[in-house]
């Protein structure tokens, strides 16, 4: 199950186990012969400028090899084909950096209660090695600047809430044996997955801004994907496509396969090109936001586009937004970017704080994949949760039967190792929220069963080359 253990302080979840709930099962239907049919041919030259659902032809009665994309059909039997992602992605052993002995959270480690007793005395203790230690990296005579100190005092806030929360969350999964120390069996195994799997997504977004325009007459909101028909980009590109089957279904865009599991919808666009999304006119209750956030580091690597502050706040929040709509936002640890969220951009939208939670990665063993007290990288992430405000009677009637938000939980989960993949929030906000509501995630790089995804690389990590074939024969 994708929640493994609930505590008050929040939940321990199984990133992969979402992943593969989403029912990635081709099950489309083909037509019988003899024997097996199976397609493992790369698209042509010619299929590289269309998108389309992936079918199978027939081949000859030789021992099969399965790969991407593969329909299998046995005299008599229908062979159903299953794809589960790659579990390599989540073979977090061993922490990017070893913490200190005190911040360790296996069984083992000095007692809980020492290390909460020292808290105060630690806090003062590492602020001055860390002046010590940025005096002698960067040899200036100031110390810290304003930013450094605001991320000092902020953590100095949550860090006994992080420490304790994971500590009591670890124990439970080491107990249940979701988490264990790494066997030499898992220490050893063969990564198969390829180092970088091509992606042109948003260098294709950035193509289709040079489409002719589509006439009204032309255009249409929602473009259904069926089990044997094709289109272009421009089809693709202008318009909300949607999943409508219980069954996933397999893409193929600029000569690369994508899955996309059932009753999901996207929009593969930028940020210029969002009126298809406002033209599907649907009204959202759930809306989360991963914005690519402006940072040194990303200009440095140059490894994505990032918005500015201005631009993240030009996204049409209100007008997608239901009456008492949930908001998340992903945010980095800079402050000056939770304090923009907080008290300019959540205002503009209409939107009220109500909490902060965090995501806290740990390895298989249990550990902060990051030592709690690192100077640049935390091992956690912040979330801002708030609602839109609006009428208050309808509020007051949406909030019937629901669950007040919590001011702070801890959503702790092995990171995948795909940059930017971050764990699922269905589940941990399922208890907040009505059944059976609209959601949306907006800078999407995967696709979710039930929600509308958006972004100009959503399809990134639904990329076949990023799962692996099963089959079961019914």
């Amino acid at each position: 199950m994708t929640v493994v253990h609930r505590l008050p302080a929040g939940w321990l979840v199984d990133h992969l186990s979402f992943i593969n709930q989403g029912g990635y099962e081709i099950c489309d239907s083909f037509a019988h012969h003899g024997g097996v049919t199976c397609n493992t041919s790369v698209p042509s030259t010619e299929d590289c400028h269309s998108i389309s659902t992936f079918a199978a032809t027939p081949s000859s009665n030789a021992s099969p090899t399965y790969g991407p994309g593969d329909a299998i059909e046995t005299e008599g039997k229908t062979t159903k084909i299953r794809y589960v992602f790659r579990e390599e992605f989540f073979d977090i052993f061993k922490p990017h950096i070893a913490a200190a002995p005190e911040e360790q959270l296996c069984q083992g480690c000095p007692e809980v209660k020492e290390y909460q007793e020292g808290a105060k005395s630690g806090i003062i203790r590492i602020f001055f090695c860390c002046c010590l230690l940025i005096l002698q990296k960067r040899k200036r005579k100031c110390v810290f600047n304003q930013g450094e100190l605001d991320a000092l005092e902020y953590h100095s806030k949550v860090r006994k809430l992080i420490w304790e929360g994971t500590f009591h969350l670890v124990q439970e999964g080491l107990k249940s044996g979701f988490l264990h120390h790494a066997t030499a069996k898992h220490s050893c195994r063969k990564n198969n997955v390829p180092q970088h799997v091509v992606c042109g997504l948003a260098e294709l977004c950035e193509m289709a801004k040079q489409f002719p325009a589509l006439s009204g007459s032309d255009h249409q909101a929602v473009h259904v994907l069926e089990d044997e028909t094709s289109s272009s980009e421009q089809d693709l590109l202008s318009c909300v496509t949607e999943n409508n089957s219980n069954c996933a279904k397999i893409i193929v865009l600029m000569g690369q396969k994508y899955l996309v599991p059932p009753k999901s919808s996207f929009l593969l666009s930028d940020i210029s090109c969002l009126q298809p999304l406002l033209n599907y006119e649907k009204k959202y209750d759930v809306i989360v936001i991963d914005p690519p956030w402006e940072n040194k580091s990303v200009k440095r690597s140059n490894r994505y586009s990032h918005l500015s502050s201005w631009q993240i706040k030009q996204i049409p929040v209100p007008a997608l937004a239901a009456p008492n709509c949930l908001v998340v936002m992903w945010v980095t640890n800079r402050q000056k970017h939770l304090r923009f969220v907080k008290d300019e951009l959540y205002p503009h939208w209409s939107v009220k704080t109500l909490a902060e939670w965090h995501w806290v990665k740990i390895t298989r063993a249990g550990e902060f994949v990051l030592p709690l007290e690192s100077l640049h990288k935390k091992p956690y992430e912040v979330l801002v949760l708030g609602r839109v405000q609006g009428d208050v009677k309808e509020t007051l009637r949406k909030s019937e039967s629901v669950l007040p938000i919590p001011e702070h939980k801890l959503i702790v989960s092995i990171p995948c190792s795909l940059h930017s993949h971050k764990p699922p929030l269905a589940a941990v906000l399922a208890e907040f929220i009505k059944p059976d509501v609209e959601c949306l995630e907006l800078f999407a790089r995967n696709l979710q069963p039930g929600w509308t995804s958006w972004g100009n690389e959503v399809l990134k990590f639904q990329h076949i080359d990023y799962f692996t074939l099963l089959q079961n024969e019914n």
